[in-house]
């Protein structure tokens, strides 16, 4: 398996090479128009970037030339320098140095620029005006050699998104040939149907592995934006990160951006005090953040993570109760998650004042319903006066989930993996009900249980959550499915098994059931609903 810095390095050749022919082409042109404004901006915005990565990278040399190069053509596009045939002819085999050096950077035997070349390089740098040049006469540089193309790429992420789309028709298509090679107990059809399902898997993950950028893209932005955020609001930060090199799908990180960039607003804004405050409070004056990226499976874990004053669960009932969205008497006995559950309902807020980065009403809400879309999770833990952690939970792809397959009243239906906590069989009797509702006790904890026939079929007149005699049989299947820090319980009439789905959506007017999230096709031809746990959660919330 190659490493990091060989790709890092593989990547920066490519782009090293793009850069080169581009130089060629406009300098050509540049020739032809020398006063065309245009082409001088582009041919130094080239210059100037190849610069940066070679940098980066640890390549001096091609860092430096870049450099030398990128200076006079500044001076050139300032008028402080014309582009004569003697300056033409430095820059010309300025750039084929350039290329020399980035094609030859693997060399066993490293390719050293021509002390003479640079010298007329400094000259041209140096004297700011052609009428004081004397240029030495060099060995001129010229492009003789074979032509050769990069090995790796660039292609655009509508493209990939397309593949995979068509990839998850090509699995709905495969899985239905497997069910037919069964059902007709033919061993060709065997043959071919498993040799399909080998080659399938392995285009799948083919697509899905060239839409992997690193979480460094996205992470690596913050520790300017932390700066700028903390110098506004007179605090001390101190930003860790770590996983910079977790590898994530590129549309689910673009979805994502915004909203770690309000989480860490929110961080420093309403978690971390200020220093006068930590100092009191027998904390370093500067505040932490962590921010951090790992593997879980299949899916990949962001955490955000600070060491401040953390959430008030007395303020945020109390103002749960000012803003009705629950009673008083049944706030005092919420746990502490359903609580935090608060802070993502629209407009929630507890800021008392109006900061620059904060407290303008646009609560979590919005990023809530952000990792929402893309099938994630957000789970948000908090000690008073220790800190707090938000935790998004992201899945790999989002066309092609895994999820759980389960029937009700012959129906058959799918929960993604990703909000399914555990699945469990437990006796009628160890259902309670409780109020219009049943719950049942799992590993000390309680947990509302829903007869899912009820919320799916029931009529709104005569629906009764906590009616026990409407249950089918003595043993009840029942999957734990959790969401904005509650977990639901619900009863199924039959378990099946777990397998990846492409999940479609919905056409009019099925397409305003919220309780559906969309639809996929089974291996047997049969249509399977997919549940919607976010909308369930919220929906049996508010029927509570």
């Amino acid at each position: 398996m190659k490493s990091r810095e060989q790709e890092y390095k593989e990547i920066f050749i490519a782009e090293a090479l793009e850069y080169f022919d581009s130089l060629n082409r406009h300098i050509s042109e540049l020739e032809k128009q020398p006063q065309d404004d245009r082409i001088l901006a582009e041919i130094f915005r080239l210059l100037h970037n190849l610069k940066a990565n070679a940098k980066a990278i640890g390549y001096l040399q091609i860092s430096d030339v870049s450099h030398k190069l990128e200076t006079a053509f500044s001076l050139i596009r300032n008028k402080e320098l014309s582009f004569s045939d003697e300056v033409v002819t430095v820059l010309f085999d300025g750039i084929d140095m350039l290329g020399e050096l980035i094609t030859n950077v693997d060399s066993p035997i490293p390719v050293e620029p021509d002390p003479v070349l640079l010298r007329n390089l400094d000259i041209i740098v140096d004297s700011l005006s052609d009428s004081t040049i004397e240029l030495a006469k060099v060995q001129k540089y010229t492009t003789t050699k074979n032509l050769s193309l990069s090995d790796l790429i660039y292609i655009q992420i509508k493209k990939l998104d397309h593949m995979l789309n068509l990839v998850g028709e090509l699995i709905i298509d495969r899985d239905r040939i497997i069910s037919l090679s069964r059902e007709l107990n033919n061993d060709d059809l065997k043959v071919v149907s498993s040799h399909l399902y080998r080659i399938t898997e392995e285009l799948q993950y083919s697509v899905m592995d060239a839409r992997l950028v690193n979480i460094g893209t996205l992470f690596n932005k913050f520790p300017r934006i932390v700066r700028d955020i903390a110098s506004a609001e007179r605090k001390d930060i101190n930003l860790e990160i770590q996983g910079q090199d977790i590898q994530i799908d590129r549309n689910i990180l673009q979805i994502i951006t915004d909203s770690l960039l309000h989480l860490v607003r929110n961080a420093i804004t309403h978690g971390i005090e200020m220093p006068e405050q930590r100092e009191k409070a027998k904390k370093s004056r500067a505040g932490s953040i962590l921010l951090s990226a790992r593997n879980d499976r299949d899916n990949v874990v962001i955490k955000l993570k600070d060491d401040g004053r953390g959430i008030d669960l007395k303020k945020v009932k109390k103002t749960a109760v000012k803003n009705k969205l629950v009673a008083a008497d049944v706030a005092e006995d919420l746990p502490d998650s359903e609580v935090l559950s608060f802070l993502f309902e629209p407009g929630f807020s507890t800021a008392d004042e109006v900061t620059e980065y904060s407290g303008r009403g646009v609560g979590l809400d919005v990023v809530k319903n952000a990792i929402d879309s893309i099938g994630g999770r957000l789970q948000v833990d908090s000690k008073l006066g220790v800190g707090t952690t938000f935790t998004m939970q992201l899945p790999t792809s989002i066309a092609v989930k895994g999820a759980l397959l389960f029937e009700v009243d012959t129906i058959f239906y799918a929960i993604p993996l990703l909000h399914t906590e555990q699945v469990i069989a437990l006796d009628k009797d160890e259902l309670h009900e409780v109020g219009d509702v049943m719950v049942a006790d799992l590993k000390g904890e309680t947990v509302t249980v829903v007869y899912l026939h009820e919320l799916l079929n029931a009529d709104e007149a005569t629906i009764n959550f906590g009616d026990k005699t409407r249950l089918k049989g003595q043993v009840q299947n029942i999957v734990v499915v959790s969401y904005n820090n509650r977990k639901l319980g619900l009863i199924v009439d039959k378990l099946y098994r777990q397998q990846d789905i492409v999940v479609k959506p919905l056409s009019k007017p099925l397409d305003k059931v919220d309780l559906y999230g969309g639809v996929t096709l089974l291996g047997s031809g049969k249509v399977c609903l997919v549940l919607d746990v976010p909308a369930i959660t919220r929906y049996f919330i508010q029927k509570r």
